[in-house]
């Protein structure tokens, strides 16, 4: 099943937008026609165009947690939620994010549920947030649903904000070594060369290839300028791929200073969305379903849209994540126990908070082991330009000493 993004427009003419999960195009479109929507535009989602953040587009998720925060303590002080909304509007900076919360502060004024009116604006409200206010509704407990959303929304903003610091640092650095390395090869080099041309000496091979590369770079650097250019498409091409996506999904699982934070982060999410669902009420088969669209792996996101087409015959969670060999033995058991014990939501929270802690542990894990990668793999780059400069010095001083 491949999650779509898609346009359509409703009964009034009012142009909706959102995802919608479906084995084909043609599927997609027969579901949206069903909700009353006519479709307009239907796109099949990739990591390019997928969005994995709970907030919606444009609205990122501390933005939405505040704005649970923020209403769970204006409803609490006994304001209907007409005025929270409308008081919520006006404070929120950014555009779409106030734009949606106008249009559902005037449905609910016609008389919609929050939860329905949420519905609306699909595009900016995400599906679990919509599930736990229906909930929260109707068990007459909206504070206790917004409350637990927010909760949601700061441990994905925390989960996300440590797979970013895992993944940029490498990337500014490596990118920073080859801004350097440039400079010394553009710049530095051909300043040294031009001195050492001048006297009779025998070049060593180390400088004479350095020469070369600089000379090359100064003459067809827009040649070098258009290879990077290409491995920078081919490999977004790649990585948008079917074939790309299995590729890196795999590797993420096989490297092992990597495999580690990708699997608590991946038993994080599942643990932490699960809780939050099931706390709704909502059955195990709509939470999973809910729950892979916010796996970013594809590896788990498959496993878990798997157990959720076990659970549909009556098979127990634990086992369909067993098989599937990607999860820890701590969320099989924990799973297991939950289930014996008929208190999976408990279970969910303290696994959650569990791998809430792991996760960081294996950040800085996983830095630790990239520093002194990268600072040798540095210093190799730097030592080859910096040998090729010293080697016709330690040459010339040979030919002066045998003077």
């Amino acid at each position: 099943m491949a999650s779509y993004s898609y346009v359509a427009v409703d009964r009034y003419g009012k142009e909706k937008k959102g995802s919608i999960d479906a084995t084909t195009p043609d599927r997609a479109q027969s579901t949206l026609k069903a909700e009353g929507l006519i479709p307009v535009k239907i796109t099949e989602q990739n990591l390019l165009n997928k969005d994995l953040n709970l907030g919606g587009k444009g609205v990122k998720n501390r933005e939405m947690a505040v704005f649970c925060r923020q209403m769970v303590s204006i409803i609490n002080a006994g304001v209907p939620i007409v005025d929270a909304l409308g008081m919520l509007e006006e404070q929120v900076e950014n555009k779409n994010f106030k734009k949606a919360i106008g249009e559902v502060k005037a449905n609910v004024s016609k008389g919609e549920t929050l939860g329905n009116s949420m519905r609306m604006r699909s595009d900016i409200f995400p599906t679990m947030m919509v599930n736990m206010v229906d909930a929260g509704e109707a068990s007459g407990s909206i504070d206790v649903s917004l409350d637990r959303m927010a909760t949601q929304f700061e441990k994905d903003a925390h989960l996300t904000s440590l797979v970013k610091k895992a993944m940029v640092y490498p990337i500014v650095v490596l990118v920073v070594a080859v801004v350097v390395c440039i400079v010394l090869l553009v710049y530095v080099v051909p300043t040294f060369m031009e001195m050492f041309e001048d006297m009779d000496i025998d070049m060593p091979k180390i400088t004479l290839m350095v020469m070369g590369a600089s000379e090359w770079m100064k003459s067809y650097w827009y040649i070098l300028l258009g290879i990077i250019a290409l491995l920078v498409v081919g490999f977004r091409f790649f990585k948008a791929s079917h074939t790309g996506t299995v590729f890196f999904a795999t590797l993420a699982i096989k490297i092992p200073a990597v495999k580690n934070f990708t699997i608590k982060s991946a038993s994080s999410r599942l643990a932490r969305t699960l809780s939050t669902l099931t706390a709704a009420g909502l059955s195990m088969i709509e939470a999973l379903d809910i729950t892979a669209k916010t796996m970013g792996n594809y590896l788990f996101r498959q496993a878990v849209i798997e157990a959720r087409e076990e659970v549909k015959k009556g098979v127990p969670l634990s086992e369909p994540l067993k098989r599937s060999g990607l999860f820890p033995p701590m969320v099989i058991h924990m799973t297991k126990i939950g289930e014996e014990t008929g208190d999976m939501e408990s279970m969910l929270t303290k696994m959650a908070d569990y791998y809430d802690d792991e996760v960081e542990i294996a950040t800085q894990a996983l830095l630790s082991a990239m520093e002194p990668v990268i600072i040798l793999l540095l210093a190799g780059v730097a030592g080859i330009i910096i040998g090729a400069v010293i080697a016709p010095m330690g040459a010339m001083y040979s030919g002066l000493d045998n003077i």
